[in-house]
């Protein structure tokens, strides 16, 4: 037996270990449980044959009777509770195998290599991650109990994986996290895992806001009870997750060990590439109301874009002659908007459905559909914080055009106007942001299988993942301003809006991006300092004094 299966064993071993530890201590609550029953049986039993008599000992068997009954009901209704309750599912997009028959094979061939169970189901997920999920709660309803526990996890594959990764890096990076299904077959460890996402729902549960008092009051005990088991399973259940993982990889180390060191490396560079592209070019455009129906396709052109510009990453782009992990799916474009849409759902609350204020977006109409909207936008709000602030205009003679000169003369003018104007702009913006359409329910378009992706996570509201910490009052003005240069250089110097796939929003002069325009405006928020912003509008030929048009 090789260094491999004796570690892999090992590691099996162990993690069943610690999952007969978790089903231990679920032992010994139903034992706490029944004691006080199985302590009446005995006095009762004891006064059936002449002991313990006198009407001392009736009135202790009464009593000790009374709160076993009480205790039992109490404990059935916490079992049922913590039964019923939903343990919590990643929100996913489904790919049916009849949207990538190639995707499924793939997968299973890698299951029989590894001599594992393949997964029941894939889905997609907008991050750079993959795991194995049980949903067995979630779908129980349609199954009878055997059925259920007999279930493979469902394979969640991070969408960005399957644009950017080659088919055999895609095979090499799934084999550990496939292998795993070996362990979820198993009984104990399954049954530990039920135990544990059971108590974890049951604690969610009980901490759910909008309840009744009758409703309320069983629930937040029944949550109680849930938190004391789970603080006494933490240490066990990490511990099997941690033997599992870790067999997991041992077990995979057989199937393209070599080739998973190298596309390791595409995990990071695929990680850097999506954080940049939700973060500089997707957040504008959500803050907008447009959604971005590409992303995956996008997170490809910024790490070709990263891979020119950074020698760290240079030759990871002549991978790109070989086939995509994409080509297994059938329609590569359906699930590409699926999973654009639930990512601005998670990570900015966008609504459910698209609408006039909530519309998809391509790239090539992303410059005039969201840059140049922004800095419109961004600018009619500047100068309506300077109408409320009583600014007079920088042209007397037609007082409603707005210029920027009239916003640099503020800006220079004595008593730090900045701080006033930077108050009034966040101001603003809290505003406009209340005022913005709240997401909608639960409900999603049709994906790559004709199904609504999240009917798994039911009517409950998504989570809310922030991209960015909320923007300083000078942060605000700062990009207001620069809105505003960027508008008069598009009207007055013949620039153009434009897209950097790694810093989104961009100003085209000449055809070239000019990606030094902050500092001047730094220093004439921050410090008063106009002279770099005029010396930068002379260099590119902007008229300050020329009207802007605003949206």
């Amino acid at each position: 037996m090789s260094g491999i299966d004796v570690g892999e064993e090992l590691g099996a071993r162990a993690a069943q270990a610690r999952a007969l530890a978790l089903l231990r201590i679920r032992s010994r609550a139903l034992a706490v449980v029944i004691t006080p029953a199985a302590v009446a049986v005995v006095l009762f039993a004891a006064g059936a044959q002449g002991h313990l008599g006198g009407p001392v000992w009736d009135g202790v068997r009464w009593a000790v009777l009374g709160v076993a009954v009480v205790v039992l009901l109490v404990a059935a209704a916490v079992a049922v509770a913590i039964a019923r309750a939903r343990p919590a599912v990643s929100p996913t997009v489904p790919v049916a195998e009849e949207g990538a028959p190639d995707l499924y094979r793939l997968v299973r061939d890698l299951a029989d290599r590894l001599g594992v169970p393949a997964p029941s189901a894939i889905a997609l997920t907008p991050d750079c991650d993959s795991w194995l999920e049980d949903r067995t709660h979630r779908s129980g309803k349609s199954r009878t109990t055997a059925e259920a526990r007999n279930t493979a996890p469902v394979l969640v594959i991070g969408s960005p994986f399957l644009w950017w990764m080659r088919v055999a890096e895609l095979r090499a990076v799934l084999a550990p996290v496939v292998a795993g299904t070996d362990s979820s077959a198993h009984p104990d460890i399954a049954a530990a895992r039920r135990f544990v996402r059971g108590l974890d729902a049951a604690v969610a549960d009980g901490a759910a806001p909008g309840r009744g008092a009758l409703r309320a009051v069983p629930a937040a005990f029944t949550g109680w009870v849930a938190r004391l088991l789970l603080r006494a399973c933490r240490e066990h259940a990490a511990e099997m997750e941690r033997c599992v993982a870790a067999t997991a990889s041992m077990r995979a180390q057989g199937v393209d060990y070599a080739l998973r060191i190298a596309a390791q490396e595409q995990v990071g560079l695929a990680y850097a590439g999506w954080d940049r592209l939700l973060t500089r070019v997707a957040l504008p455009a959500w803050r907008m109301g447009r959604w971005p129906s590409r992303l995956d396709a996008g997170v490809v052109s910024a790490l070709t874009e990263l891979s020119r510009r950074d020698r760290l990453a240079d030759g990871f782009t002549s991978r790109l002659g070989e086939r995509p992990a994409c080509d297994l799916l059938e329609e590569p474009g359906i699930a590409d908007e699926a999973t654009s849409l639930l990512a601005a759902r998670l990570f900015h609350g966008g609504p459910a459905e698209s609408g006039p204020d909530w519309a998809p977006v391509d790239w090539q109409q992303y410059p005039d559909e969201v840059v140049d909207r922004k800095w419109r936008t961004e600018a009619a709000r500047l100068h309506r914080v300077l109408d409320a602030m009583g600014v007079p205009p920088a042209s007397v003679a037609d007082p409603a055009v707005p210029t920027l000169a009239r916003v640099m003369e503020h800006l220079v003018g004595p008593g730090g106007p900045g701080e006033e104007l930077a108050a009034g702009i966040g101001a603003a913006v809290a505003r406009d942001d209340a005022q913005a359409p709240a997401p909608g329910p639960a409900q999603q378009t049709a994906s790559a299988a004709g199904a609504d992706p999240l009917d798994l996570w039911g009517p409950d509201p998504l989570p809310l993942f922030p991209l960015q910490p909320p923007r300083t009052g000078t942060e605000l003005l700062a990009d207001h301003v620069a809105a505003m240069v960027c508008c008069a250089a598009v009207d007055t110097a013949g620039a153009a809006p434009g897209l950097d796939w790694l810093d989104g929003p961009a100003l085209l002069v000449d055809g070239e991006r000019r990606a030094d325009l902050a500092v001047p405006v730094l220093s004439l928020v921050e410090d008063g300092d106009p002279d770099p912003l005029r010396s930068w509008l002379a260099e590119v030929g902007v008229r300050s004094d020329k009207p802007v048009r605003l949206v």
